[in-house]
C-alpha cells in the first residue's frame, strides 16, 4: 500500500532538525574553544622561548665580558669558553621578555651554559562552551643553551712572551689585541645561543 504524505510527517521531522542543528552548533563552539586553547598555548610557548633565550643571552654577555677582562691571561680562557664560571642572575631579562609576550615568569633556573624559563599567560582561554576555560591560563617552559663557537691553539715557540693564542670562531680567525677593543670578537662571535632540542 502506498503511504500518502501528510502534514504530520513534517511536524515529526522538525524536532529532529532542531536537535541536529543544535548539536552541530555545539560542536562548532566546542571546536572554537579548542582553537582558543591552542592559540593561548602557542602564546605561552612563544613567551617561554623568548624568556629562555633572553636569560641565555644575558649569560652569554657575561661570559663574553669575562673573556674581554681576562683576554691577557689565556690560562683562564678554557673555563670561560666551557662555562665553568659563575654568572649573575639572568632572570630579570627573562621576566621582561615574558612580560613583552603577555605572560608572567613563574620559574627561572640556570646552570653552566643552560637556562630554563617557565611562564604562565596573563590572559585566560576565555569564555566558551567548555566549563572552566574562563579561568584557565596556559603554561609552558623552554630551555636555551649556550655553545662556544671558538677554538684556540697556543702560540708557537717563536712567539713573544705576551703572545696570545690564535682564536678561530666558526672558521673566522681573530687576532685579539687587548689594547684595541675593536679587534675583540663580539659576544655573538664567541658564543651561540639557541633553544635546546
Amino acid at each position: 500500500m502506498i503511504r500518502r504524505y501528510t502534514g504530520d510527517d513534517a511536524g515529526q521531522a522538525f524536532p529532529i532538525y532542531i536537535t541536529v542543528v543544535a548539536g552541530l552548533l555545539f560542536l562548532a563552539l566546542a571546536y572554537l574553544a579548542v582553537g582558543q586553547a591552542a592559540v593561548n598555548r602557542g602564546g605561552a610557548q612563544t613567551a617561554a622561548d623568548a624568556a629562555a633565550l633572553a636569560a641565555a643571552q644575558n649569560g652569554r654577555a657575561q661570559l663574553a665580558a669575562m673573556w674581554d677582562a681576562d683576554v691577557r691571561d689565556p690560562t683562564k680562557w678554557p673555563v670561560i669558553f666551557e662555562g665553568r664560571v659563575p654568572v649573575d642572575n639572568p632572570c630579570p631579562d627573562a621576566g621582561l621578555l615574558a612580560a613583552h609576550n603577555d605572560a608572567k615568569l613563574t620559574g627561572c633556573t640556570w646552570q653552566p651554559l643552560r637556562y630554563t624559563a617557565k611562564v604562565r599567560t596573563d590572559k585566560s582561554v576565555g569564555d566558551s562552551v567548555v566549563p572552566g576555560t574562563e579561568d584557565f591560563h596556559s603554561t609552558a617552559s623552554a630551555t636555551a643553551v649556550i655553545e662556544s663557537r671558538c677554538e684556540f691553539t697556543p702560540p708557537g715557540a717563536d712567539a713573544g712572551e705576551d703572545a696570545l693564542p690564535r682564536l678561530v670562531c666558526d672558521g673566522t680567525p681573530w687576532t685579539p689585541d687587548p689594547d684595541d677593543k675593536a679587534t675583540l670578537p663580539a659576544p655573538e662571535d664567541l658564543f651561540d645561543v639557541h633553544l635546546a632540542d
